[in-house]
């Protein structure tokens, strides 16, 4: 008798032939009876599709439409309760499988886990990326969101969703990515899990579409930035039915909003407005973090505030960076710059 499937892993491709494979193999090798996988290639130009074909695991070939869209396409073949969308160019650790099965009960809405950050040949650039801390809860989590408008979440091959949070995906007609609305409404749908050690791998590469392990470009500030009104704006919608007593922050009351703003600003060669800086700080020091974060990003943005242009870009790209930052890190992207 064939086991009930109780996690779904979908892997969407779009021009990924050199990853792919490992993508896939990574999950094979997880050799989990109850895991069904399924591979959509989102209309690739280069070899995918016969990468892809040759592995002999369930896979379709769609017109090209975009992450969201092949990642629903996927989800509409499976039927776990619990479904993780893996990049193509990701991978999953041996035994990650083992560790997130114990976690899937009715009650938790996601779980989390952290990513070991490597480059296009497999060197390690951070061991945990983001560092995440262990824990399970509602209440904490649905208190940051409220208070910031995000928390810390790793990027998507990082989080395993109970279903029917997955389904808010075919609400978001307005985003080309998986990895927006349904991270932060997961939480006022029941408990998230996370857990502190590296589960998988994400690779950067220079094609990431985060733009992670490229210099900051002013156009991703501010594709950024519209993507959080829009996602925000359709997360009030979501907590005012679920919860119609919570006041959610206004996008641009935000730290996030007002860092991505300061950040496009510094990109495109101008000098932030003070009556803006004020805002950014202000909004360093509402964050619902601890004391030694809000001192050190506030010494951080008055430094990049006051440095000449250049020094001020330097910095933003030190402050983007991934894995330990350096003197000889700000050094190089301060010589950059110039």
């Amino acid at each position: 008798m064939e086991r009930e499937p109780r996690i779904a892993v979908v892997i969407t491709c779009f021009n990924y032939e050199t990853y792919v494979g490992r993508a896939i193999q990574s999950v094979v090798g997880q050799n989990a009876a109850d895991c069904e996988l399924v591979v959509i290639d989102d209309g690739s130009t280069d070899r995918s599709w016969e990468v892809i074909q040759q592995t002999g695991v369930r896979a379709y070939r769609i017109a090209n439409s975009g992450q969201r869209s092949a990642c629903l396409y996927g989800l509409g073949r499976t039927r776990a309760p619990f479904v993780l969308f893996l990049d193509a160019d990701d991978e999953l650790l041996p035994g990650a499988l083992d560790r997130i099965r114990p976690m899937l009960d009715p009650g938790v809405a996601k779980v989390q886990f952290c990513l070991t950050c490597v480059d296009a040949t497999g060197h390690v650039i951070a061991e945990r990326y983001p560092a995440l801390e262990a824990f399970r809860s509602q209440d904490r989590v649905v208190d940051e969101v409220l208070r910031s408008g995000v928390y810390q979440t790793p990027p998507t091959s990082g989080n395993v969703f109970r279903r029917d949070v997955c389904e808010i995906l075919h609400q978001c007609d307005y985003d080309r990515a998986v990895d927006g609305v349904i991270l932060l409404i997961a939480p006022f749908m029941g408990d998230v899990v996370s857990i502190a050690d590296s589960l998988g791998l994400y690779r950067v590469h220079g094609r990431n579409d985060s733009g992670v392990g490229r210099a900051p470009q002013a156009a991703t500030f501010e594709r950024d930035l519209r993507r959080f009104e829009l996602r925000l704006a359709h997360l009030r919608e979501l907590v005012r039915h679920l919860r119609p007593e919570a006041a959610l922050i206004a996008a641009q009351r935000t730290y996030y909003f007002r860092l991505m703003d300061f950040s496009a600003t510094l990109v495109r060669g101008s000098r932030y407005r003070p009556g803006s800086f004020l805002q950014l700080l202000r909004a360093i020091l509402t964050e619902p973090r601890p004391w030694k974060w809000k001192i050190a990003n506030t010494l951080f943005s008055v430094a990049m505030f006051l440095a000449p242009l250049h020094q001020a870009q330097a910095l933003l790209a030190l402050r983007f960076s991934v894995g330990r930052r350096s003197v000889r890190q700000f050094l190089r992207a301060n010589n950059a710059s110039h």
